[in-house]
This record gives C-alpha cells, structure tokens and sequence, in this order.
C-alpha cells in the first residue's frame, strides 16, 4: 500500500518555527520529487516546495522563500519541511506529495495553524 504521510502540524504564534515530517513507504522513494503542498480553508491549493529527485535541487514558492527549508533523506524515505518565522499566511492543511512523470501520490495532510 502507497502511503505518504505528514505530520508535525499544531498551532503556533507569528514569528514561531514549526517542522512537518514526511513518511513515505509501498513506492520507491528514489525515483520520486517529493513536494509540499498546502490547502488554505477557501480550498485554494499552492505548492509549497518540491525537492527534485537525483539530487537535482530544491524550489520554493515566493511565499515561503527564505522561510522555509524542504529536505529529504532517501535512506529513509522521508522528507521534511522546515519552517520559521511564520506567519498567519501560512495557516493552511499541509500536503507532502511524491510525483514523477504519470503518478502523482498524496498522503493525508496536516494542520498548521498560525496564530497573530
């Protein structure tokens, strides 16, 4: 079974440092980007960042950049979003998400909620 799990989300002030966790397991890990995506409450979708497969870097959306540090470990499968100084913006279910060309796995997310 595919799963791909985040969590670490909960409720913080402005200013605070949060870091979400990424469990992935039933696919190879390797071959995937692994991505964040988060969900705001209107519904609206905006990816957050996505570490590229084979080494091949890290981007990040204007809103998080400089904020926030995606990382993985392949020995592991799992991957890791690192996040400070944040800000109500942020408040948003959060997604990790494994892609490559013709699949695209989800996992359940996890709420951060960022209190002003």
């Amino acid at each position: 079974e595919v799963q791909l799990q985040a969590s670490g989300g909960g409720l913080v002030r402005a200013g605070g440092s949060l870091t979400l966790s990424c469990a992935a397991s039933g696919f190879r890990f390797v071959d995937f980007d692994l991505g964040w995506i988060r969900q705001y409450a209107d519904k609206r979708l905006e990816v957050v960042s996505c570490v590229r497969k084979l080494n091949g870097g890290t981007d990040y959306s204007d809103s998080v950049k400089g904020r926030f540090t995606a990382s993985r470990d392949n020995t592991k499968s799992t991957g890791s979003l690192e996040m400070n100084n944040l800000k109500p913006e942020d408040t948003a279910v959060y997604f990790c998400n494994a892609f490559r060309s013709g699949m695209n796995y989800w996992g359940k997310g996890t709420q951060v909620t960022v209190s002003s």
